[in-house]
């Protein structure tokens, strides 16, 4: 199958975000232009401040852009209802951020569930799905462990666990492996690895290039422009 033959999951098109700070204009995305295929694994790269955090803000429809067309799976964020965002949000996409985001007061199923109880499944369910999340990632065995009693590579794990129970067409990892040790960051990324084998979708937002040598293809984004794409 070539590029061509894929579905697109994004499609970004004159793409710009300005924020308006009272005194002056914040230019943060400057007419960005980019594909996103299904089943691919693409690393945006990019310095502090190179306006990637905003781009991912803008595919994990937590913004809008100022001007041009986002279109996810085909069909135009822009005409979404806040209703339609929200669910897009909560089954269609799986967040995993550098701050682990966990509830340090519930054990790791419990913190995996939370998708599932906005999304109205059942308890019994709900549980069910949690296991088999942290099965997936390796965690089957700390379940009932708060993020307390977790190593940071566990908890990263609990989130990458909770970002798939879903089952979301779309992973969005923004710096996941930046509050990590190498040797949890080699388990984080090995785990990414072996979910793109698995056909999943991945978006990773990183500012290490060692890190965003594991996707298959790198968008390199400066002064809210890309700058650079590499197959």
């Amino acid at each position: 199958m070539t590029r061509d033959d894929r579905a697109r999951i994004i499609e970004l098109t004159g793409v710009r975000k300005v924020y308006d700070t009272g005194a002056i204009q914040v230019e943060a995305l400057r007419g960005i232009d980019a594909r996103i295929d299904d089943g691919e694994y693409v690393a945006i790269v990019g310095p502090s401040g190179s306006g990637k955090s905003t781009l991912m803000h803008i595919l994990g429809c937590l913004d809008v852009p100022t001007d041009g067309t986002y279109r996810l799976a085909g069909e135009d964020v822009s005409t979404m209802t806040e209703a339609s965002l929200a669910e897009v949000r909560n089954r269609r996409i799986g967040f995993v951020f550098q701050q682990f985001n966990l509830l340090p007061s519930l054990t790791a199923w419990r913190n995996v569930e939370l998708p599932l109880i906005y999304a109205g499944i059942d308890r019994a369910e709900r549980r069910d799905r949690a296991w088999q999340a942290l099965e997936r990632v390796g965690l089957g065995d700390r379940a009932d462990h708060k993020p307390g009693e977790l190593s940071g590579g566990q908890q990263q794990r609990v989130a990458v666990a909770r970002a798939l129970v879903t089952e979301p067409s779309l992973i969005l990892a923004d710096e996941p492996t930046g509050n990590l040790d190498s040797a949890s960051t080699a388990d984080i990324l090995d785990l990414f690895d072996e979910l793109s084998s698995l056909g999943r979708t991945i978006v990773l937002i990183t500012h290490e290039h060692e890190v965003a040598a594991h996707a298959s293809r790198t968008i390199e984004v400066r002064d809210g422009h890309v700058l650079e794409v590499v197959a």
